[in-house]
């Protein structure tokens, strides 16, 4: 899957399309699920352009892949979901088989209630 510079995200990116932000620093933008799976369901992106995690880790500098890392818990401890309440999930999709939808790295973090199995 090629990275495409016209997919939603870019767009949100670039603020052709509105979000609603959670949380932004020089590394990625938090914002709300349009269509939530659960209770709190938010979508985590880097600002630069990844196809998803293999391109990321392959191109993607060290402070970029630390500042993504490191900017989910300052996400799920915003969001009052952390391992220090009751916990919460974080998933990625990648390529096909694997469900992803949109060409740009993406982490859904799912939390406020039971989530349930990881796979059914």
């Amino acid at each position: 899957m090629a990275y495409d510079k016209n997919n939603i995200f870019a767009k949100i990116l670039r603020g052709e399309i509105p979000c609603k932000k959670v949380y932004e620093n020089d590394f990625v933008l938090a914002f709300h699920d349009i269509n939530p799976q659960k209770k709190i369901h938010v979508l985590v992106i880097p600002k630069g352009e990844y196809v998803d995690l293999d391109d990321f880790n392959e191109k993607a500098t060290d402070k970029e892949i630390v500042g993504f890392n490191k900017a989910i818990l300052e996400i799920v401890t915003k969001l009052k979901i952390s391992n220090k309440s009751n916990g919460y999930r974080v998933l990625s999709n990648i390529g096909s088989d694997g469900g992803q939808e949109v060409p740009h790295l993406h982490y859904h973090i799912f939390g406020g209630e039971k989530i349930g199995k990881m796979v059914n």
